[in-house]
C-alpha cells in the first residue's frame, strides 16, 4: 500500500507528507499551577513546493458544556528534514532528521530537533528564546503519531521551576483538503509519486 503525494510537493519532504492536511481533535492540558482543561484543536500543515512544510495550530479551551471558550495557543512554524543530522541525534536506519522552528502568539520561539520514520515524529528542543512577558519554559518534548489514520501528538514542557513532565496531548483526525491519500497504485502510475504508507 502507498501514498499517493501531491505533485507539487518538494521531494525533500516525502517523509513528512503523511501529516499534509488539515487535523481537528479533542485533547487535554494539564501541568503543575495550570488546571485540567479539554480543549478543541486544528493543525494545518501546508505546502508551497519549497523544502518545507508550514505549520498552524489553534487550542481552544472548552468549557463545562462541551462549548468552545477561550483561545489557549495559536503556533506557527515550518518543518523540514534537515541536509545532516543535528548534533545530538541518532537516527535508526527507517528515520530522518528533521529541522523546526516554531513560534506562538504568547511569545514563546522554539527550535526543535528530532527524527520522523515509520509515522511517527520525536521532537525535542534544541534553542528556545522568549520575550521578557512570555512564560518561563526552558524545554520540551513533542511525539506526534500517525495511528489508524489519525493523528495523536504528546507535548511535555519543563517550565515554571518544574522538571520535564506531560503538558498537553490530543487525538485528531483529518478535516478534508489536501492531502496524501492512500492507493493501490504501484510507484510507476504516471501523474503522481508515492511514498511507503507509515505505520
Amino acid at each position: 500500500m502507498t501514498f499517493v503525494l501531491p505533485d507539487d510537493l518538494a521531494p525533500e519532504v516525502y517523509p513528512l507528507a503523511w501529516l499534509v492536511g488539515s487535523w481537528a481533535g479533542i485533547g487535554v492540558v494539564e501541568y503543575p499551577g495550570v488546571p485540567k482543561s479539554d480543549f478543541r484543536q486544528t493543525i494545518e500543515f501546508s505546502h508551497d513546493g519549497g523544502p518545507y512544510l508550514q505549520y498552524l495550530s489553534t487550542i481552544t479551551l472548552m468549557g463545562l458544556d462541551g462549548e468552545e471558550g477561550q483561545v489557549w495557543s495559536v503556533e506557527s512554524g515550518f518543518w523540514r528534514v534537515a541536509p545532516e543530522v543535528p548534533e545530538g541525534i541518532t537516527l535508526q536506519d527507517f528515520q530522518h532528521p528533521l529541522e523546526i522552528v516554531m513560534a506562538d502568539a504568547a511569545g514563546m520561539v522554539s527550535v526543535y530537533v528530532g527524527a520522523v520514520g515509520n509515522g511517527r515524529v520525536d521532537l525535542a528542543t534544541d534553542v528556545m528564546a522568549r520575550t521578557a512577558s512570555a512564560a518561563d519554559i526552558s524545554g520540551a518534548t513533542r511525539m506526534y503519531g500517525h495511528v489508524k489514520g489519525e493523528l495523536m501528538w504528546v507535548w511535555d514542557l519543563a517550565a515554571f521551576g518544574n522538571e520535564l513532565q506531560s503538558y498537553a496531548s490530543a487525538r485528531l483526525t483529518r478535516v478534508g483538503g489536501e492531502h496524501a491519500v492512500m492507493a493501490d497504485a504501484g510507484p510507476d502510475d504516471e501523474g503522481s509519486a508515492t511514498a511507503d504508507a507509515p505505520a
